[in-house]
């Protein structure tokens, strides 16, 4: 009797350490529905390129529902934690609560991170007509003239508007942002020599810089960045520490099974390797990168001490 005691013991431990795994051998049995906002910007492109490469693989259709504002947000944190509802977001998850008192949802009680697909460099550009052409050199100017300098920024919180308080935190100016209703608003000033400088998306940055129009200093990636070959970063550049880029998650409700979640992490760091979706995401300005969860929720939680410092001096 005692034998047949340990044997039951220990398949019933096995069960218990595989049953994850075992119970989750018949998803996807329907729709995954992936939220994010945006239509036509950065998240929504990253969302649609999982679906698209995801569908065929999980045999099940996978649909891109694009929701204003933080809707998508909102409906995530809600949705049941059965892996056929998914958030593809930027920032914005984490930094929002930082922002605002009346955000509802906690980025790192409410989601069950499952990877940092895709990076977007910020690049710092100024007017041709400012007499600079080294961050060392615009650090120098701005502190000889201290408030004189105007710096444009769509979208408060955005990563741009952080990426330039930043600046100033870390290198001790006083640079004055003029806030616009778009990006595009905001360059055409710069261009016109309305304002001094700006940090927009790389993807917005290139054909002015290519043409002229405006002179690149850095990008904001701790390393140098392929989509500005030659350029150096922030960081090197005379601001040490330095580092605010775009960045694309993808999330799904708390509480989702473990072994949902490791699938849906495999299946797109696997689809990111992909050379048709790297050159997709380059040409935007991108960069796929496919981190594990852990590594999504430390940078979570590193960018959410750092700037919480930022976000209180810029008021």
């Amino acid at each position: 009797m005692t034998r047949w005691v340990r044997r039951a013991t220990v398949v019933l431990g096995l069960l218990s350490a595989y049953g994850g795994p075992l119970q989750a051998q018949g998803y996807p049995a329907k729709t995954v529905r992936i939220y994010t906002s945006g239509a036509g910007g950065g998240n929504d492109l990253v969302a649609r390129l999982i679906a698209q490469g995801a569908a065929p693989v999980l045999g099940q259709p996978v649909v891109v529902d694009n929701r204003a504002g933080i809707v998508s947000v909102d409906t995530v944190a809600k949705a049941p934690a059965d892996g056929y509802s998914l958030l593809v977001i930027g920032s914005a998850l984490w930094i929002d609560p930082l922002m605002r008192d009346d955000v509802a949802w906690d980025p790192l009680r409410d989601f069950a991170p499952i990877t940092l697909a895709v990076l977007s460099p910020n690049v710092l550009v100024v007017n041709p007509a400012l007499p600079v052409k080294t961050v060392k050199e615009l650090i120098t100017l701005a502190k000889a003239r201290p408030g004189d300098l105007n710096y444009a920024s769509a979208g408060s919180g955005s990563t741009p508007h952080i990426a330039a308080e930043l600046f100033k935190y870390l290198a001790g100016v006083n640079v004055v942002r003029v806030l616009y209703k778009s990006s595009s608003a905001a360059l055409t000033d710069l261009i016109g020599g309305q304002v001094q400088l700006t940090f927009t998306p790389a993807g917005n940055a290139t054909p002015h810089v290519k043409s002229g129009k405006l002179r690149a200093l850095a990008v904001t990636t701790p390393q140098p960045s392929a989509i500005f070959p030659g350029l150096p970063t922030v960081a090197a550049a005379g601001v040490p520490g330095y580092e605010a880029v775009s960045t694309y998650g993808v999330f799904a409700p708390a509480k989702t099974p473990a072994p949902i979640v490791t699938r849906w992490h495999q299946e797109i760091a696997k689809l990111l390797t992909q050379s048709g979706v790297k050159e997709k995401l380059f040409n935007t300005g991108s960069e796929a990168v496919g981190s594990t969860p852990e590594e999504l929720t430390a940078k979570m939680k590193s960018e959410m001490a750092r700037l919480a410092k930022v976000m209180k001096r810029a008021g």
